[in-house]
Order: C-alpha cells, then sequence, then structure tokens
C-alpha cells in the first residue's frame, strides 16, 4: 500500500515534545490494538471504533512520524522493525497510564482512599496519633501519607498539590487558603530544673528578659510567636541555640543552656521545670488548612468533616 503525502508536514527530529506527544498521544491506543491483532478489522471490533477511523489514524501516525510501522498485505498488517521498537514503548507508556489510573481512583476510594495530611513536629507524639485512631475508628480502610514539617513548608505543599489538609499555628490567613480555627494551646516557659526561676508556678515573661533563650529557626511559627510575645512584654531575646524540633530544645534547656517558650510535652522531661507565663498571655492558634478551590476526594473530605467536628476538642486534655 502506498501512502499518499499529507498536506500537513511531517514532524521534524527538532519538533517539541509538546508538538509530539500532542500529535501521538490520542493513538498510541489505537496502535497497540492494531499491532496487537495485526488486522484492521478485528482491532476496530475489540475496541469498538469505526474501522475507517482506526486506519486513518494508522496512516496519520506514520505521516506523524515519518516512519512505516506496518507493512501491509490487503487488510493484514505486520510490524516492521521500527513498528515493533514503536510497540514496546508504546506498551509501557499505556502500561504507566493504566497504574496512573488506577492509583488515583484508589486514592479517590471512600473506603480504601488516601489522605495527605501534614502537622507539625510537636503534634506528631501524641495528638496527631490519637485523632487518627478517632477517626479509623469509622473509617478503618483509610490510608494516610504523613508529612511532619514546620507551618510554612506545609503551606507550600498544599499550593504544590502535596498535601490535602494541614494542621498548623499560626492559622493562616492568605486569600488561596482556607483555614478554621480549631484549638488553643498554652505555652509555658521552661527552665533547667537546677535555674533561679525553677522553684516558680507561674512567671511574667518580663522576668526573663536578661535570660538565654533556645529557639525554633526563623521560619518557624513558634518561633514567630516566641519574638511576638518577647516583643510584647518589653525586651528582644538573647537567642544561643536555634533548632527544628521543640524536644530538641528542651534537651538544650535541661543542659543548660537557656531558656525556652515551648508547648506541653507529651511526656514529661526530667532536668527541666515548665512554668505557666501570666503575662502577656502565652498560647498558639492551631487549625487545620486547605487550598482553596481545591476538590476534595470522599476520605479528604470525611477527614476534614472529622477535624472541624474536632473544634476545641483537638488536642489532648
Amino acid at each position: 500500500m502506498v501512502h499518499q503525502p499529507s498536506s500537513q508536514p511531517r514532524l521534524s527530529p527538532t519538533s517539541d515534545t509538546e508538538d509530539i506527544v500532542t500529535l501521538l498521544a490520542p493513538r498510541l491506543a489505537y496502535f497497540a490494538g492494531v499491532a496487537r491483532t495485526e488486522h484492521v478489522t478485528r482491532a476496530a471490533q475489540e475496541m469498538n471504533v469505526p474501522q475507517s477511523t482506526l486506519s486513518r489514524a494508522m496512516v496519520r501516525l506514520e505521516q506523524d512520524l515519518g516512519v512505516d510501522l506496518f507493512a501491509r498485505r490487503g487488510r493484514t498488517l505486520s510490524l516492521t522493525t521500527a513498528g515493533r521498537t514503536f510497540l514496546a514503548s508504546v506498551d509501557r507508556a499505556l502500561a504507566e497510564i493504566e497504574r496512573a489510573a488506577d492509583e488515583v481512583r484508589a486514592d479517590a476510594d471512600p473506603t480504601t482512599g488516601k489522605v495527605a495530611f501534614g502537622f507539625l513536629h510537636t503534634m506528631g507524639a501524641e495528638t496527631v496519633p490519637g485523632l487518627l485512631h478517632a477517626f479509623r475508628a469509622d473509617h478503618p480502610r483509610v490510608r494516610f501519607s504523613l508529612v511532619q514539617n514546620y507551618g510554612e513548608a506545609m503551606i507550600e505543599r498544599l499550593r504544590a498539590g502535596e498535601l490535602d489538609l494541614c494542621l498548623t499555628s499560626p492559622v493562616p490567613d492568605a486569600p488561596d487558603l482556607v483555614a478554621r480555627r480549631l484549638d488553643e494551646q498554652k505555652l509555658r516557659l521552661v527552665v533547667p530544673a537546677d535555674h533561679r526561676l525553677a522553684t516558680r508556678r507561674r512567671i511574667r515573661l518580663a522576668e526573663a528578659a536578661e535570660e538565654t533563650f533556645v529557639t525554633l529557626e526563623p521560619g518557624y511559627g513558634l518561633r514567630r510567636i516566641t519574638d511576638d510575645l518577647c516583643r510584647e512584654a518589653g525586651f528582644k531575646p538573647r537567642v544561643a541555640f536555634e533548632g527544628e524540633e521543640a524536644e530538641t530544645l528542651r534537651g538544650l534547656v535541661a543542659a543548660g543552656l537557656g531558656v525556652a517558650l515551648l508547648p506541653p510535652p507529651a511526656v514529661a522531661r526530667p532536668g527541666v521545670v515548665e512554668l505557666t507565663v501570666t503575662a502577656p498571655r502565652a498560647a498558639r492558634e492551631i487549625g487545620v488548612a486547605w487550598l482553596e478551590g481545591h476538590p476534595d476526594t470522599p476520605p479528604v473530605a470525611a477527614f476534614k468533616k472529622f477535624l472541624l467536628s474536632r473544634r476545641g476538642n483537638l488536642l489532648p486534655a
């Protein structure tokens, strides 16, 4: 069979990848079906498409590639060497597409789907495990991809589509996000057990103005809250150590390297004393955030509803 030249130009070796994909992708499944049967009529019947549509698609595919994929003998076809090479790659591509489709359908399944959930490091020891345990009492087969990070990093992952929901502090205020306040967590001034203030139960933060502080690094929500509270108390904290995790800071305090404003620990740590701050009011808001306008799969919608139902009762007593 002799192909008539197409009125449309063939793809050149320098064609953009986007052009190649746009032209070729819709025809790949047709090509694989014809290659499998080596017969246009049978392939058309199996794929439930008109034979003429299939024949034209194969001719255009060869024209766009500038390569003969089939040797034709009447209605029977056989793959050329180029056709066999192309088929191997097409089969891999179609299998990958099928795998991806199966994966996203599985993730959206109301019963067994997946939720990508981010939360602060300080909520990983007790709060989040308790939440997941309670949620799975009614949704035992929902799966979770869990990410622990600081607030700004999780917000960026929300925006990138890598997370469905995140628990963070402070509660973000941005036009592209939806955020709901869920609870409030009091912060304490943590001092070494042999510190001059260790015999106290309560303290005004201004009384720690001359102390050396250990804090989280800039960019962490708790660091911003610490700086703001100290400013409200009339001083700028002298920071000796900056870390990435609250329990590491507690260890630094226990070693006598400074004091810190921290949320309560999941388990009491020896070597430190935790003082209630009476002024200014030392607390952080915990909220859940998600991307505005982002459609929820059924498992994400169910978990979001569950989190919102815990407003005022999110944190362990």
